[in-house]
Order: C-alpha cells, then structure tokens, then sequence
C-alpha cells in the first residue's frame, strides 16, 4: 500500500464533529495527516503523528513518504453539487448574456442540440480540470440532453481519465415546444427511452462501495421539461436501485409561475406529491422556496445545491441560505453551467455565497467558515456520502493544499484560514484525490492541459460553426 505522511501543516481544517456549530471542526496547527492507500488513517499535531509512529510496529513506518508542507493550508476536497459540464463550450455567447433563465436557454439549446459524442468528453474533461485546478475533488454533473448519440458514458470516462471522484446524474427532457415545453423538440427523448437508458448506466457504473470513484443520480432536467409521470417513475427507480435523485426546483419567479400554473401548487408540493423529498434527493438553486418549503426539505433531509454565481448571473435572485441552515437543511455549493456561471471556481462560489447572505441580512449573517464549510463537508452531506468532506480516520484522502507564500495571503497571519474566503478566489498549490496528487505546483497531473486546451478550442469553434453561429 501506498504510505504518505503529510507533515508540519500550518493549518489543517478537518471539518470534523468538533469545533462547535457552522465551524470547520478542529483546525490544528503544525498538523500532520496520515494516508495509506487513499485513505486518511489519523491526523493529529505533528507532535502526536510522531507520538503514534514511534509506538507503532515498524510495518506503519516502513515504506512512507513524509511530504513536508510547511507553509501551507489542508482543507478536505471541495465538493460540487451541481453542473452542467457541457456548456463550457458555449460560454459568453454574447444573444445570452443578458437574459434571464428561459431566454437564456431558448438562446443557446439551437446550439447546444449540435453537440456530438466527443464534445461531451473533452467538454467534461476541461469542465473537470477547471474544478481540480480550484481544490475541487468531487463533482456532479447534470447532463440532461443527449444529441447526436451521445451517452452519459462519455462524461464518466473524462473523470475516471482524470482522476476526479464523480456523481453522474442521468437528465432528462421529454416534453419539447411543440407540446408547451420548454425545449425544441429535437432535444427531447421518448420517456421509456428515458427509463431504459438510466436503468442502463446505474447498472454499468454506479458504485455503492465506501470510497467509490463513480455513483450515479437519476436527474429529469426540470418540471418544466419532463412530464409529471416521468418524475414520478424516475423517483420509484431512484428508491428500487438504491441512487441518488436530482433537479433543478424553484429557480426563479418564472419557475413558480409555471408550477402554479400548470400543477395548481407550487415547487415544493410538486416534489413531495411526487416522491421527490428525502436524503438521496438534492434540488438546485431553490432561490424561490417559502419558509414551508424550507422545513419540508429540512424535515425530510432534502438536500439543496446553492448556486450563487450562476443566481446572480441571470438574475434569478438571492437563496435564502441562512433561513434554510438555521432550519437544518443540508445545503451545498454548485458552480452550475459554465454559460450560466462562466467559471468553474469553488471557493469564488463559497465567497459569494457569503458575501450575499450579508448583503440580505447584515455583516454578521454567514461566517467565512461557515461559507468553506458549504463548499466541503455541505457538499458531501448533499451528495448523502459519509466517506468524503472530511479530514478524520478512514475518510478518502482527498485533500486541497494552499500555499501561504503568496500575495493572496499577505497581511493574513491573524487567520489565514479565513484568508480563503475573504481574500480569494485563491488557487491550491496542490490537490490529492484517493491519496494521488492531481494538481501538483498549481499545474494539473493527471492530463497534458496544453493538448486538453487545443482539444477544446477546436471542439468549441466546431460547434459554433455547426450551429451556424
């Protein structure tokens, strides 16, 4: 087995039990983390760690690799709820820039219905690589259409080429415009088509191990976009195969309109009417949820993929993140789309996410810690794993390291943990995902990046001239 000790941490947030409420559970200085085949086996003072291998039989001892990380900062691996990788191709499209939610995406489906299956993995690929590169470990990604042949396969092989812990949800749309959907019809799929498909990847690559690279989420696009029958179905199968289950719910003013419209209640009865509250099931956005929605998803262990970039960007509104956490609700941070969010940067999400919440409520109102916390432990209690978000005994060693010599950290010796927040988007100088080193000195190492680049550029400017565009 592969040993490594990481050694004399400046820093280390574990993101533990301890440390009370909304905090990052113990920090502890001159900090050491133990890993042992991509698994985390201690973390302690570096004191302690030395206390612990002089004890132990030499077998813990023989073989290791200690990395000094004097200087630096460990938090667990950020966590992404929520993505749509493939629209990094089509990112500031300038007829879509300023618009809101439908007019934003009746722009851009004309262009997105010409995608092929390479676009999904090189798309998925650089979309990745971005999240890695900013101190993300874990991803999930809502792919929703499917032209051309492409499969969800394409997505799931990008992240196992590199590297990155992978939640692929399984989308869906199913009523187009010709039926008062939102979607051209060429987008849409037939329903049983739908069911077979997702019973076919959760079966191919849904892994229910501790520790696991790949699960799999059963994801119909929205309710605007599928029937109430396919969102009923879809859920019974999320429950019968033991996976995840995902939306977009209550986005924004239009969204509740349509729900009072078309069902007579709003989003949140909709998905309780349907089966679609619980801990397996996370809904994006939900920047429009009353206070009665707000408790049913706390009472029934909901969980909600914030997105505050992608929020701001089409003006959908400002979630109301501090009612639903003093609730209870599990609440995790996404990056969403790259043409509705452009960028691909965790802790630019955690930031903005805190500094929204003061604008709504006062200084006072989210905590820097509390905003880091979304984006690590949030996200792994969202996704409903145990294994990840955390830097503790028998935890996945996925672990993003900053480097404090750096002008973003200058004048932060009073809390440089906070640092991250308040004085970001900073960058990792290193990533470990399984115990592996992803991101080594700010470059990526699991792929070549100036052949990734090339790759999409070329599949970017293909794809507009394809669409015409």
């Amino acid at each position: 087995m592969a040993k490594i000790l990481l050694d004399h941490i400046d820093v280390l947030a574990t993101m533990d039990d301890n440390g009370g409420s909304g905090g990052c559970g113990d920090e502890i200085n001159d900090a050491a983390i133990l890993i042992e085949d991509g698994v985390i086996t201690a973390a302690a003072t570096h004191q302690a760690m030395q206390q612990r291998l002089n004890s132990t039989p030499s077998p813990e001892r023989d073989g290791l690799e200690v990395i000094d990380m004097r200087g630096h900062i460990v938090i667990p691996g950020m966590v992404n709820t929520h993505h749509h990788l493939f629209q990094n191709l089509t990112r500031v499209i300038p007829a879509a820039q300023n618009k809101s939610l439908f007019g934003w995406l009746q722009t851009l489906y004309p262009i997105w219905q010409h995608l092929k299956p390479d676009d999904f993995y090189i798309s998925a690929a650089a979309g990745l690589a971005e999240l890695a590169l900013s101190g993300c470990t874990t991803s999930s990604d809502h792919q929703y259409l499917f032209p051309n042949g492409s499969q969800l396969d394409n997505a799931i092989e990008a992240a196992t080429d590199l590297g990155i812990r992978f939640t692929a949800a399984r989308g869906s749309m199913s009523i187009g415009e010709s039926n008062g959907g939102l979607p051209p019809d060429s987008l849409t799929e037939k329903e049983d088509s739908i069911l077979a498909d997702c019973l076919r990847v959760v079966d191919a690559y849904h892994d229910a191990s501790h520790h696991a690279m790949v699960r799999v989420a059963l994801a119909p696009c929205s309710p605007f976009s599928v029937s109430r029958e396919l969102m009923r179905d879809t859920a019974i199968m999320a429950i019968d195969k033991g996976v995840g289950l995902h939306t977009h719910l209550a986005e924004n003013i239009e969204d509740i309109e349509y729900s009072l419209e078309h069902f007579n209640m709003r989003p949140g009865d909709y998905a309780e009417d349907l089966g679609w509250t619980g801990s397996h099931v996370w809904h994006a956005h939900c920047v429009q949820l009353n206070p009665d929605e707000i408790n049913l998803f706390a009472r029934t262990g909901t969980g909600i993929a914030h997105c505050p970039c992608s929020n701001m960007r089409l003006a959908s509104g400002i979630a109301p993140v501090r009612q639903m956490l003093n609730a209870g609700v599990n609440i995790g941070l996404g990056v969403d789309g790259s043409s509705s969010s452009d960028s691909g940067h965790m802790l630019n999400e955690a930031r903005q996410a805190m500094l929204l919440q003061r604008v709504l409520h006062g200084a006072d109102n989210m905590t820097a810690r509390e905003a880091l916390r979304l984006a690590t432990r949030g996200g792994a209690e969202v996704l409903n794993r145990d294994d990840i978000g955390q830097i503790a005994s028998g935890f996945a060693a996925d672990l993003a390291i900053f480097d404090r010599n750096m002008i973003d950290f200058s004048g932060t010796q009073t809390d440089p943990l906070a640092a991250l927040i308040f004085c970001g988007p900073v960058k990792p100088r290193h990533v470990m995902i399984n115990g592996r080193f992803v991101v080594r000195d700010f470059h990526l190492a699991s792929m070549d990046m100036n052949n990734l680049l090339a790759r999409h550029d070329k599949a970017a400017r293909q794809l507009l001239s394809r669409s015409g565009y």
